[in-house]
């Protein structure tokens, strides 16, 4: 049997889940809270780098709050996130908090999207997609 390493977004306790039972709804060993709650998570300096390694895909939102084209974009992201909950982790990036992370990353435009694999980015996207598009490139490449 596969298992990933999900990092819990309450406690941050790395937790092993059976592949099998992803879509199960797995819960924290530690603090009990879903582990995959269908809500994109906030990242910061200190738990990225922990989360883009989990066994699962992640899929980020680099956003920034004055980015009209960002702000449009939340909501689906947000429906995604809810969507796509067993398959994939969602997560956002405040590119005006976390500028380290944005200059790692190279990112010069926003919203910018990137799929990680075991810490590794698999796919990225810049711009902005309606929710149709944005469905079909995660079906694509998760």
């Amino acid at each position: 049997m596969t298992s990933s390493i999900i990092r819990c977004s309450h406690c941050g306790v790395n937790n092993r889940v059976g592949n099998d039972k992803v879509a199960d709804n797995p819960k924290c060993g530690k603090c009990k809270q879903a582990l995959l709650f269908g809500a994109p998570i906030a990242a910061d300096q200190d738990n990225f780098h922990a989360l883009i390694n989990s066994g699962l895909p992640v899929v980020v939102d680099f956003w920034a709050s004055w980015c009209g084209p960002c702000m449009q974009f939340a909501p689906t992201f947000n429906a995604a996130a809810a969507d796509f909950a067993p398959q994939a982790i969602f997560v956002k990036v405040n590119t005006e908090e976390q500028s380290t992370l944005s200059s790692q990353y190279h990112i010069r435009s926003i919203p910018t999207l990137m799929i990680f694999q075991h810490g590794k980015i698999k796919q990225q996207l810049a711009g902005a997609l309606p929710p149709s598009q944005f469905n079909q490139w995660l079906q694509a490449n998760l």
